[in-house]
């Protein structure tokens, strides 16, 4: 085990099932002959999280629950393949799955299986903290093992960044995480009031800085020191083939400039670009932009050299 990490990973692995489906939403039939086809691979939020961390030359290692499963040998392959650091914990209910359904645009619907979680589901406290003492960073997904952890990577003195996905600003369930990490992302497709969302997150929690991810349309970033403010999208150097992935991308990408030092609109500009490479690889594939071409297309998109990510 290496003795510095720049993110720990907590949470977010899993197996999803892709079928392509000729339109979103799609229309009640008794069947459906579709192409390219239904194939099943490893990659969910805290798998592309450390696959996007680690192509941009960032130290990573990746903590979570997985079955003694076929399953969970996908997800083993996927870390042992793009050389991911991975320590694993059993999970009794088997390694977490989805079917996203995948229509010609590139959008996705997800259906996520529910039945593999337990209450008594834990990530071990002294494996935590021994993880947490050797890594600047933590990035935790919203699974329910991961909330007892919070205290105890707080404990450990590590910043922390969450995604909080398509939450609606209401549910309590997202709550510890959205107050409890320094750098929160969320999209904002379910927020009727982003800009009051990140405020709230802002005033009640310990984050540094809110990132409300808003598709085609860019991100928005909301600071103590005022805002908020809009970063662009950026156009996509390919085809968009899927959306999967893209909001994991994004996060590395931020992640990468924070850690480098950079201030929050380069590291949204770093999340945009990332997000927009991650669109145009298709959902049964595994790519995620590294280091040279992230630095180059920012360039290419500012036309300032800055963000060299040296502090990385």
């Amino acid at each position: 085990m290496s003795s510095t990490y720049d993110v720990l990973v907590l949470g977010g692995s899993g197996v999803d099932t892709i079928v392509h489906v000729p339109e979103l939403p799609l229309p009640y039939a008794d069947s459906y002959m579709i192409r390219p086809g239904i194939e099943t691979r490893a990659g969910q939020t805290g798998d592309f999280v450390a696959l996007g961390l680690t192509s941009l030359g960032l130290s990573t290692h990746h903590l979570d629950m997985i079955g003694d499963d076929p399953q969970g040998d996908l997800v083993r392959a996927f870390h042992r393949d793009h050389g991911i650091d991975f320590t694993e914990v059993p999970l009794p209910g088997g390694t977490k799955r989805a079917v996203n359904l995948v229509g010609p645009d590139g959008r996705r619907l997800s259906l996520y299986d529910d039945s593999r979680s337990r209450e008594s589901d834990r990530l071990p406290e002294d494996l935590v903290r021994e993880l947490a003492g050797v890594s600047r960073h933590a990035h935790v997904s919203i699974t329910h093992p991961c909330v007892h952890a919070l205290p105890l990577l707080h404990e450990a003195g590590l910043t922390i960044s969450t995604d909080l996905h398509d939450w609606d600003g209401r549910n309590p369930y997202h709550e510890p995480f959205a107050y409890g990490a320094d750098v929160v992302f969320v999209s904002s497709a379910a927020l009727a009031d982003p800009e009051r969302t990140m405020r709230r997150v802002l005033e009640r929690g310990r984050a540094q800085v809110v990132v409300a991810t808003a598709g085609a349309e860019g991100s928005y970033l909301l600071t103590a020191d005022g805002g908020p403010v809009h970063v662009p999208p950026v156009a996509p150097r390919g085809p968009v083939v899927d959306s999967n992935g893209a909001g994991d991308a994004f996060a590395s990408g931020f992640l990468f400039g924070r850690l480098a030092g950079e201030d929050p609109r380069r590291c949204a500009l770093y999340g945009a670009i990332a997000g927009a490479h991650a669109c145009t690889v298709p959902a049964t594939g595994c790519d995620a932009i590294d280091r040279t071409a992230l630095l180059g297309e920012a360039v290419a998109f500012t036309g300032t050299p800055e963000g060299a990510g040296t502090g990385a």
